[in-house]
């Protein structure tokens, strides 16, 4: 607990000078719009007021201005000081992004007990002048030593990267996608969305009737949408794959069937997708809060992953990475301890696939491992363990030691952490978009815009 003090009119003289230095984000401003009303969007990037094509979220001149109080309240003259009057003048905008630095100087002790001070707030780096102006406060009357108060943390509730993401899909060609019987309104919504969004062509094989009855209860209108019959889910699972396989479309979507019964299509021996690996599943996880996507492998597809399938889960999740843009993507392997303990078969098995990334027999990324779930995505967590890593408390993905452990992973994340997760098999021929019906719209786009820039970054090569 940092110790704070506070100064009376008696304890400051002219010239007593205290500063506070801050990071504009754009959750700061999210924030600021929640609390204070004002959802102007130029301060929310969504107001491209330059033209250049790109909305900048430019800070309202009180957040700026409230560098200021954060000064007088907590240094300055500290707890219990009272603005009476403030005269500021706004001399240039604030970008997301961009620190401050907000500095308040004593120079008037007023008859009437309160203090006259010449208030600045200046853009590191560049040092431009942002605020100027003066404020006259009420100083406390007690002067007094004391903990400071904890504020609680606050997350924004928002899915920047998934954004970030769909706005890499739009711009490409709609993806020629089957839709594996999408006989209900949740899996057929899901690639209606996509299709409007223009990140998906589909092609719905499945139950006619069925499909049209799902189109009715969403009133989508399924008019030039090809639908191919299929009166089982078997059926409907092997002539996709043959579109597949025969080049109308480049990938594969769930819809209202068993996984177990689509993958036993995508791996038939004859005309089906197998590529050499193993087939296995990513969640590419929008966290609020967190600074990246967060990746969790296998939770769907492989129960308990023997070393040689670990090796194939990891190398597909590098290969999924570099496709939505994480260059060098960073893995932590994770077990219940930091340390390689033999009565724990998940940390000699991470330890393993380290050392077989070291020699080259996993690509494109940096692997580590064991790692604590804590050190893994917590930098103070892993400084405080001693770990010294590139991967320890930066890792993009997460890959667990069997499916009971990415399953609880990736749920304690959706529903406690309130994330959106997108899902998809990788490992054959072409990528296989798999959502649940607990999945909502987002959720169901996402993965979709996730599948494409993957099938994209992948096309003509055989592998995940």
């Amino acid at each position: 607990m940092k110790i704070q003090e506070n100064r009376t009119f008696s304890q400051l003289k002219v010239g007593d000078k205290a500063q506070v230095t801050r990071l504009c984000t754009v959750d700061d401003l999210y924030a600021f719009a929640s609390a204070s009303g004002d959802h102007n969007p130029l301060h929310l990037a969504a107001y491209d007021g330059d033209g250049d094509g790109r909305p900048e979220a430019v800070a309202p001149a009180l957040w700026p201005a409230g560098l200021v109080a954060a000064v007088l309240g907590n240094v300055l003259p500290g707890a219990g000081t009272q603005t009476r009057r403030a005269d500021l003048r706004f001399h240039a905008p604030v970008l997301a992004g961009e620190e401050l630095t907000a500095f308040v100087s004593v120079t008037e002790k007023r008859e009437d007990g309160d203090l006259t001070c010449a208030a600045e707030v200046r853009r590191v780096g560049d040092n431009a002048l942002i605020l100027s102006g003066t404020v006259q406060v009420t100083p406390p009357a007690r002067h007094l030593n004391f903990d400071s108060v904890e504020v609680p943390g606050l997350i924004v509730q928002r899915h920047r990267h998934f954004d970030a993401l769909l706005e890499k899909a739009r711009p490409l060609d709609p993806m020629p996608t089957v839709v594996v019987a999408p006989e209900e309104p949740n899996s057929l919504g899901g690639a209606l969305s996509a299709k409007s969004n223009s990140i998906i062509t589909p092609i719905l094989v499945g139950d006619p009737e069925k499909i049209a009855a799902a189109a009715a209860e969403l009133g989508a209108d399924l008019s030039g949408t090809e639908i191919i019959e299929a009166h089982s889910h078997e059926m409907a699972a092997h002539r996709a794959v043959d579109l597949v396989v025969d080049g109308k479309a480049r990938m594969l979507m769930k819809g209202h069937l068993h996984t177990d019964v689509l993958l036993r299509a995508v791996l038939r021996r004859e005309k089906g997708l197998r590529t050499g690996r193993r087939l296995s599943h990513v969640f590419v996880m929008d966290v609020p809060g967190m600074s990246r996507p967060i990746m969790v492998t296998d939770a769907a597809v492989n129960i308990s992953p023997d070393l040689e399938t670990k090796a194939d889960i990891v190398q597909n999740a590098i290969h999924l990475a570099h496709s939505i843009g994480i260059e060098v993507p960073k893995v932590g392997v994770l077990s219940a301890v930091e340390t390689i303990n033999p009565h724990m078969p998940s940390s000699v098995d991470a330890a393993l696939l380290s050392k077989m990334a070291e020699r080259g027999q996993i690509r494109g990324g940096l692997v580590d491992g064991p790692l604590a779930m804590d050190n893994a995505v917590d930098l103070n967590a892993a400084r405080t363990k001693g770990i010294t890593s590139q991967v320890a408390g930066a890792a993009d993905i997460l890959v667990v030691p069997n499916i009971e452990a990415g399953n609880m992973v990736a749920k304690q994340l959706t529903y406690i952490s309130h994330a959106e997760a997108a899902g998809i098999v990788i490992g054959a021929a072409a990528p296989i978009i798999l959502t649940s019906r607990a999945d909502d719209d987002a959720s169901r786009l996402a993965s979709c815009a996730v599948a494409a820039l993957h099938a994209i970054a992948n096309k003509g090569k055989i592998h995940g």
